[in-house]
């Protein structure tokens, strides 16, 4: 597939413009430490930070409604933690404060704050991420002309709604937005149904056209960095 009439682009954050797993660790850490010193009767039960993961992994699966609802699934399960252990359940909300503001200490990709000034300068560009990320907080939300996840909008990747939000904030059809992003589910073939053109950023050696088995319709271009993504959209 080919790119036609770019007039806007919207991004993924993690994983496209940093790396998310090293984000989420250390983010997990602080909590761990934090509830060990707040409420230290959680000490059994929290041997390691894994155990946050975990129990968050769990009482999603308690709240399936939740889905999607990153503040409400992490403030889950440390109220979670806090009954296990018979501690004050109303520490949850400073423990996910320790928590949140963690989150947001990221480390761009080294093309990634380059590549934003390059195309902000030609594109109007909009944050579209299934995370919570706050750009005021990690830096960056200079680029971007709105932000959008699915606890400001209501509803996130792959609909189509959020995706159409977006192009509505660029001030561009759908067919002129390019969608960046790392996860070919959510974000190339959600972009791709939701009538916009997709580029899928593989930042892996074995990146290649050739991988894209899916049913779907392929990405429009997949580029390994946005660098790479500058470069094709300067040819």
């Amino acid at each position: 597939m080919r790119l036609a009439g770019i007039s806007a682009i919207s991004l993924d954050l993690d994983d496209t413009l940093w790396a998310f797993e090293p984000a989420v660790v250390r983010a997990e850490q602080v909590l761990h430490d934090w509830l060990l010193q707040q409420a230290p009767k959680s000490a059994p039960i929290l041997s390691s930070p894994q155990v946050l993961r975990d129990l968050r992994v769990q009482f999603e699966a308690m709240r399936p409604e939740l889905a999607g609802n990153m503040r409400a699934l992490r403030l889950g399960s440390i109220r979670l933690v806090l009954d296990m252990s018979n501690e004050d359940p109303g520490l949850a909300e400073a423990a996910y404060d320790a928590f949140y503001a963690a989150r947001q200490q990221v480390d761009f990709f080294d093309d990634a704050l380059p590549a934003l000034e390059w195309l902000s300068q030609r594109f109007p560009l909009v944050a579209v991420s299934n995370g919570n990320a706050n750009l005021k907080l990690t830096g960056g939300h200079q680029f971007f002309r709105a932000s959008l996840n699915p606890q400001s909008f209501g509803s996130g990747k792959p609909g189509a709604a959020i995706f159409h939000a977006a192009a509505d904030a660029a001030g561009c059809a759908p067919g002129r937005m390019l969608h960046v992003g790392d996860d070919p589910d959510l974000d190339v073939a959600g972009a791709i149904a939701a009538g916009a053109q997709a580029a899928w950023v593989v930042r892996s050696e074995e990146a290649s056209a050739a991988q894209w088995s899916r049913s779907s319709p392929p990405p429009h271009l997949i580029v390994r960095d946005l660098r790479a993504l500058c470069q094709a959209l300067d040819a």
